[in-house]
């Protein structure tokens, strides 16, 4: 049986950007909606904030527009090159992330995908956009601009312009949810290395930006590799095709572990086995 939509390396194909992002607490926004006083530190603010959280839900996970984003790293595939890499640098704002993220969308009109981006990474960005007014025309064209973007848009959680890979495996279904660390193992890859979503505010506040960026990165490289495994199983890729993105993934990260400035990368690949 001829499988369609066989995708080989090197044919032209639509870019593909994965995503992810780091939030640590909104405390500038959190002292001006509950009027807190300025002397106190963002530490104590945040404070007040998760406890006001675990009294209203039982959890201290604050809601979607009281997270600051903090990080942005991306994985790009296009045309014959892959690369990884964390928008702006240690001390670029939110504001310059957000809207270099949305310049990309712009430039490139990719494919993003993202593990659990409907649920999370997109609402937070959205809501981050428009408090800091960025500029997302591209991102946010319905079919006004382009006519295709009406019957597949980023926004829409049934098409395949934004792809979240865990929502589409469980169905839309919340219950058959699964951790991106859990399934990146069960398929072979790396899956998170000493740090997750739970300890970047800890390390944000221990000043540890360049570790949550490289986290950052380490996850969109295993959310990668499972969009990768996801195109192979759609027939989208042959098993030869599948071979060598991989190839190409572990030819890039090894040039960034070789360069000596991307230590996670040589914990990541002497993971991946």
């Amino acid at each position: 049986m001829v499988l369609r939509k066989r995708q080989r390396l090197g044919e032209k194909m639509t870019p593909s950007l994965v995503f992810d992002i780091e939030t640590i607490p909104d405390t500038d926004g959190l002292r001006k909606l509950h009027d807190l006083p300025a002397e106190l530190s963002d530490e104590e603010v945040a404070n007040i904030a998760f406890h006001q959280r675990r009294q209203q839900n039982g959890t201290d996970f604050l809601a979607l527009h009281l997270h600051r984003i903090c990080a942005i790293s991306c994985a790009m595939r296009e045309g014959n090159h892959f690369k990884v890499w964390t928008l702006g640098d240690a001390q670029s704002c939110e504001a310059v992330i957000i809207q270099r993220f949305f310049d990309g969308i712009d430039k490139y009109t990719p494919q993003i995908v993202s593990w659990n981006g409907g649920g999370f990474d997109l609402p937070v960005l959205h809501y981050r956009g428009l408090m800091h007014g960025i500029n997302a025309a591209r991102y946010w064209d319905l079919g006004e601009d382009d006519k295709d973007f009406k019957w597949n848009n980023y926004i829409s959680r049934y098409h395949t312009r934004h792809l979240d890979l865990m929502d589409v495996m469980a169905m839309f279904n919340a219950r058959a949810n699964a951790p991106l660390d859990d399934v990146a193992k069960l398929c072979g890859f790396p899956g998170k290395l000493g740090m997750d979503g739970s300890k970047v505010w800890d390390a944000y506040k221990a000043g540890k930006i360049d570790e949550i960026r490289n986290y950052c990165e380490t996850d969109v490289a295993n959310t990668h590799l499972v969009f990768l495994r996801f195109k192979l199983i759609r027939g989208q890729l042959t098993q030869a095709a599948y071979d060598a993105e991989i190839a190409l993934v572990r030819e890039t990260l090894s040039g960034y572990q070789q360069s000596g400035d991307a230590n996670h990368w040589a914990e990541f690949l002497a993971a991946w086995q």
